[in-house]
């Protein structure tokens, strides 16, 4: 893991209250959601980055690949 900070937020008395009569913590739930939100935009983010990756290799003539291979290995 990375080196801790502290951060704050702010929430509706009531909620706080309710989540202590609860016994919740808190402190776990906050990290928690924010833990899980960023794992959910760095999915997202491999998923664009993969439907941009996929599309530039579809645009890939495999014919020349082929012709281009078969060339090398005959220099070779």
């Amino acid at each position: 893991m990375g080196e801790w900070v502290t951060t704050s937020t702010k929430v509706r008395r009531e909620i706080l209250e309710k989540a202590k009569e609860y016994n919740i913590n808190v402190s776990e739930v906050l990290r928690k959601a924010l833990e899980e939100e960023v794992k959910k935009k760095e999915e997202e983010h491999a998923r664009r980055l993969l439907d941009l990756a996929s599309k530039e290799v579809a645009k890939i003539n495999t014919d020349e690949v082929v012709e281009e291979l078969k060339k090398w290995r005959k220099e070779r």
